[in-house]
């Protein structure tokens, strides 16, 4: 029996650093209740670019330009020792944490953006860094693709866990490959909410015979900085709720056993049963007894992709005669 916590806040919105100590208040404050996996939402640092979904692709490109600069310059880079206070938290505290942030790429054009979800170990190591496999509609306007060499579940002392992020839980072949890696706590972070999307994490936890764990966001008009550019024309209403959180903990049988916490800020906290998962597969498990590899097989590229390689100069010897 291992427990979890989801936590639903809202971000310090567009504030990498104040969003980083954020995070390891609410670590700390979930490892004092017991907690051996604190779980952030989607982008969490430093919050979902929401105002993707308001903005005219033509008519407002300067305002487009101004609020991704802001992102950028607000962006994580893992490399880096930005990081550092959270990966010390998860140290002191003893306790794993999975966390989705906006990902400043290091390695090419030191531009690009990634949805990015890390994963780190209870002594403060990272375990796995996935990219965000496929944008969803306007989400391509800020983030480059993920590979598959992310794709990857992992051993932490509660679990092998793994994780997609928002609408690539609807890729199929990407659940596939998660379940096929012996995955017993399936984690969702997500901008996504409501009933459809609920339904959609009791279905994978059926199918995958795991236990899911969806984490949302949760924001309103009133979390967004005082200074964001043309906030009344995109937000009029004051009081609105631009996403209203959603997180539950939903267990092998596909029964929502924790949540959904709507509207409301806070922690999930769950016991999970790991033996309920090996229950669950007894007569439903498409990896393994209920597979057909004589019919259907999926092959996985997990190379790392890159648009440039650099290959080592070939020395040149010249012969004297």
């Amino acid at each position: 029996m291992a427990t979890i916590a989801i936590v639903q806040e809202p971000p310090v919105f567009l504030d990498r650093d104040k969003t980083i100590e954020k995070a390891v208040s609410c670590v700390k404050k979930a490892a004092e209740q017991g907690a051996e996996l604190v779980v952030f939402s989607e982008a969490f640092i430093p919050g979902y670019p929401t105002w993707i979904w308001r903005l005219k692709p033509g008519g407002d490109w300067g305002l487009s330009e101004q609020l991704h600069a802001r992102l950028l310059a607000n962006a994580v880079q893992i490399d880096s020792e930005q990081l550092r206070p959270l990966f010390d938290a998860a140290r002191e505290h003893h306790v794993s944490v999975v966390c989705g942030l906006e990902e400043r790429d290091q390695g090419t054009s030191r531009a690009t953006l990634y949805n990015t979800v890390i994963t780190i170990g209870p002594d403060g190591q990272l375990l796995n860094r996935h990219r965000k496999l496929m944008p969803t509609n306007p989400e391509r306007m800020v983030w480059g693709f993920g590979d598959g060499s992310s794709l990857r579940v992992v051993d932490t002392p509660v679990g092998r866990v793994g994780t997609l992020v928002c609408w690539e839980n609807f890729m199929p072949l990407a659940r596939c490959a998660l379940f096929a890696q012996g995955i017993e706590i399936y984690i969702a972070p997500t901008y996504d909410s409501g009933e459809k999307w609920i339904r959609s994490l009791q279905h994978i936890a059926r199918e995958g015979g795991c236990w899911v764990l969806g984490s949302g966001n949760l924001l309103r008009v009133s979390d967004l900085p005082d200074d964001f550019p043309e906030r009344e024309r995109l937000y009029p209403d004051a009081d609105e709720w631009i996403n209203p959180g959603d997180s539950l903990v939903i267990n092998p049988s596909g029964d929502i056993v924790a949540g959904p916490l709507r509207h409301e800020s806070g922690l999930i906290m769950a016991n999970i049963d790991l033996e309920q998962v090996s229950a669950a597969k007894r007569s439903l498990d498409i990896v393994g007894h209920y597979a057909r590899p004589d019919i259907f097989t999926l092959q996985v590229n997990t190379n790392a992709q890159t648009p440039v390689e650099f290959h080592p100069g070939r020395e040149v010897h010249h012969e004297h005669r």
